[in-house]
């Protein structure tokens, strides 16, 4: 038995389960903390014989509503009878007393998040294709979902999504000024002045990459993970975060890497044309999409980068964030015009 790790009790954990789900457990419980830091943690658990994932809020967490355990076990309860993959969720638990913070129990898929280039490699050209074309196609199959016929209807506020949205992270970007940014407050500026006219609404995963899915051994998506950030929205800023995730960087020892070197895989132009081909919505406005997408990154890592100056963030490639950020600015300009 290895060390528990800190936020999951596994005694604490088996009892909670003897008690809601009897004779689901057949031995003591071990885990493993497979992802930690700002986002949610998991935990892989088993009792020697089937094996489990546990979500819980991180550590000292401040703002609950960005780590919303009940949110996220309902977006997968409502999924899990569609075509989109996602682990069969097991139990929900609002007690604090049992783990110290809300958690959720699903099961453990077999797959493999590729996270780089260089961990895709081995598949090879054509493989890598499949890979990231699967991922095309389930994102067809997520934004297919009606979400009323799930229980969905609800789950978000899709009218003024987009002006909500720019205007959610303007404000953390004057949350993080701390320095001069030549061209972020003229994108934001320029993304406002274009908003497209919104599709349908659909359920929005928030975070869709290739990284945040499972592959199985036959380049088919196995699950969709990390639903913290989902919601019914505009389905175009999925594909536009994707399509920026697509775009070779060309930045040698980045901190943030992408999967887009990769031999094999897709131009963006293709992924826009799949997923037109395959949905039927229009991606005529993808450029804005995407230019928002390196807004909201460039946002996000001068987050980092201002917690970093201040001593408020450590850890290897914390000090090379801030190069980054007039990088995904120009790319988010340059993009913008071209639509």
């Amino acid at each position: 038995m290895s060390p528990a790790p800190q936020g999951l009790d596994p005694e604490k954990l088996r009892g909670h389960l003897d008690r809601a789900r009897p004779g689901t457990v057949r031995g003591p419980l071990d885990a493993t903390l497979l992802q930690g830091g700002r986002s949610n943690l998991t935990y892989l658990v088993t009792d020697g014989t089937d094996r489990w994932v546990v979500r819980r809020p991180p550590l000292g967490h401040v703002l609950a509503t960005a780590h919303d355990m009940k949110r996220e076990h309902r977006v997968i309860s409502a999924l899990a009878p569609t075509a989109v993959p996602v682990p069969e969720p097991l139990l929900l638990c609002e007690d604090d007393s049992v783990l110290g913070a809300p958690f959720y129990v699903m099961e453990f898929v077999e797959g493999t998040p590729y996270r780089t280039a260089e961990q895709l490699a081995p598949l090879g050209p054509g493989r890598t294709r499949g890979a990231v074309l699967s991922l095309v196609d389930t994102l067809v199959d997520l934004h297919a979902v009606e979400p009323d016929s799930v229980g969905l209807g609800d789950f978000g506020r899709p009218d003024g999504f987009l002006d909500r949205q720019l205007r959610r992270w303007g404000k953390q970007l004057d949350a993080s000024r701390g320095r001069e940014l030549a061209g972020i407050d003229e994108l934001h500026a320029a993304l406002g002045r274009s908003l497209p006219r919104s599709p349908a609404p659909a359920v929005v995963h928030g975070d869709y990459r290739l990284d945040n899915v499972l592959i199985g051994e036959d380049d088919r998506i196995t699950a969709v993970l990390d639903w913290e950030m989902s919601t019914l929205g505009d389905p175009l800023t999925d594909l536009g975060l994707l399509v920026m995730y697509s775009r070779r960087l060309e930045l040698p020892d980045s901190p943030v890497s992408t999967t887009a070197a990769a031999a094999g895989h897709p131009e963006p132009q293709e992924l826009v044309d799949r997923y037109a081909e395959l949905s039927g919505r229009d991606t005529s406005a993808i450029s804005w999409y995407t230019a928002f997408a390196w807004f909201k990154l460039a946002v996000i890592l001068e987050g980092i980068h201002y917690r970093h100056t201040l001593g408020r963030t450590v850890g290897p490639g914390f000090d090379r964030i801030g190069d980054l950020v007039p990088v995904f600015i120009g790319h988010g300009l340059s993009t913008l015009q071209e639509g």
